[in-house]
């Protein structure tokens, strides 16, 4: 038992070590928000927290359909997630809206434009009358978005300069290579627009056969090229959308409630394992060391998948403390009660432990269940902070489990095989344990 308690400890602490290493590769800024999307150790936060762009838009058809719905929302995914938005929230509301949370975005107008609205991209033929090109003229060549297969952010492989790659199918490639045959070496232009507004205007330098080609320019940056890619490449939208509102989250309320928050959860740590301590002694000291484990192992999860906190998730993560603790409250009062009738502490834990278990199943096995409807009708409803907490709560009651049946079994076990077991009262405080240490000796009295 020994052998196997000081195994058990090994991968406790080896998990720990992992936990804390995740925990503290970011800067242990305990109280800070950044404007990155990162919070206190690197974890995600959610709008209400960090702030950002909240859009609510309809799409133009009476009868739009599901499927055109969910093309909607891939299309508008891959656009925030390239301009690099921190975990953005998309989701149906009703048959024909869209509620789009976007952490972090600063400006709401940038914002709207990559997600776009008709976004109808065309490629023209500009004349040019003179050598600046003040004066032109736009002719159709029927070279539209949809005849792009692809366009990408990159950089010159001689130059290293930020440049836009371009991939036409095979009707756009005997296009693009007419047009480009006709306009190179002369001071003509493809123009590119996206809504009638223009995009860029590019040369040609020489005919482009192959229907893959890079655009590029002197005032070109990475974040130019990656938000003309953008536009480029998703082409057009499935469906004709507006926006019919749109509000800018601001994270001074939410940086001072998660501050508050979080002292808080201080706060509560402290008072829990004061109690713990003074009413169950030992056992309180196992279990608040349990407790810090717990609370590492579960923030290192957060920070793994990543999980984004919204305000409500920190509620979440603070119950499951509240859960962890329970659950060790259970256990340590079914070993009082086998201490009691005088059975030696190793079997006390045993017994205890085993009877506690079906308890701490069956109320934990209930939550999660309840976190799997709070999270379906959550992410349905488009409700993201009833599902923020819902994941929150279902990782931190599932650590829980593991805390109390794994870390403080183990903790427990190996106090009972020091000389501390000598000592009853550091394990049964309260009144009532029978002086003989096996109920056989005991007799009966009328």
């Amino acid at each position: 038992m020994l052998k196997q308690s000081l195994r058990r400890l090994g991968i406790i602490l080896g998990i720990i070590v992992v936990s804390t290493f995740i925990l503290i590769s970011q800067p242990l800024d305990f109280l800070q928000i950044k404007r990155d999307g990162t919070g206190p150790l690197g974890l995600q936060l959610g709008l209400d927290l960090q702030g950002g762009a909240q859009l609510v838009y309809q799409a133009d058809l009476e009868d739009v359909t599901s499927d055109q719905m969910e093309g909607l929302i891939q299309t508008i995914e891959r656009r925030t997630n390239a301009f690099g938005v921190t975990e953005p929230s998309i989701q149906i509301l009703g048959k024909n809206r869209l509620i789009i949370q976007l952490p972090g975005v600063e400006d709401i107008e940038e914002a709207k434009l990559l997600i776009g609205q008709t976004a109808k991209l065309e490629f023209k033929e500009r004349v040019c009358s003179d050598a600046t090109c003040d004066t032109y003229a736009d002719k159709d060549i029927g070279l539209t978005g949809d005849l792009l297969d692809r366009a990408y952010a990159g950089r010159h492989a001689a130059t290293n300069k930020p440049i836009v790659n371009i991939n036409f199918n095979s009707e756009g490639t005997k296009i693009f290579a007419e047009t480009t045959k006709r306009i190179s070496g002369t001071n003509d232009r493809l123009a590119i627009l996206i809504d009638d507004e223009e995009i860029l205007a590019p040369m040609a330098e020489q005919a482009i056969l192959g229907g893959t080609a890079f655009i590029q320019g002197p005032e070109f940056t990475i974040e130019k090229v990656r938000t003309v890619a953008i536009q480029l490449e998703s082409g057009r939208l499935p469906v004709p959308i507006s926006v019919i509102k749109e509000e800018d989250v601001d994270a001074t309320l939410g940086a001072d409630a998660l501050e508050k928050s979080l002292i808080a959860g201080y706060i509560g740590l402290i008072l829990v394992a004061f109690y713990m301590l003074a009413y169950y002694r030992i056992p309180g000291l196992m279990a608040s060391l349990a407790l810090i484990s717990y609370t590492l192992i579960t923030l290192a999860i957060f920070k793994l998948i990543p999980v984004t906190l919204t305000l409500a998730g920190v509620a979440g993560f603070i119950l499951s403390v509240g859960m962890a603790v329970d659950a060790n409250v259970l256990i340590f009062e079914r070993t009082k009660e086998e201490l009691r009738t005088g059975r030696g502490l190793a079997n006390a834990i045993e017994i205890g432990f085993s009877r506690a278990w079906s308890s701490i199943r069956d109320s934990n096995v209930a939550t999660f269940i309840t976190c799997i409807i709070l999270f379906w009708f959550g992410t349905r409803f488009g409700a993201s902070m009833v599902a923020g907490f819902a994941v929150t709560l279902f990782i931190g009651v599932a650590v829980s489990m593991f805390s109390a049946i794994v870390i403080s079994q183990t903790l427990l076990r190996l106090c009972a095989s020091t000389p501390l077991r000598k000592i009853p009262n550091l394990f049964t405080p309260v009144p009532g344990r029978s002086t003989n240490s096996n109920p056989k000796n005991q007799t009966a009295r009328s």
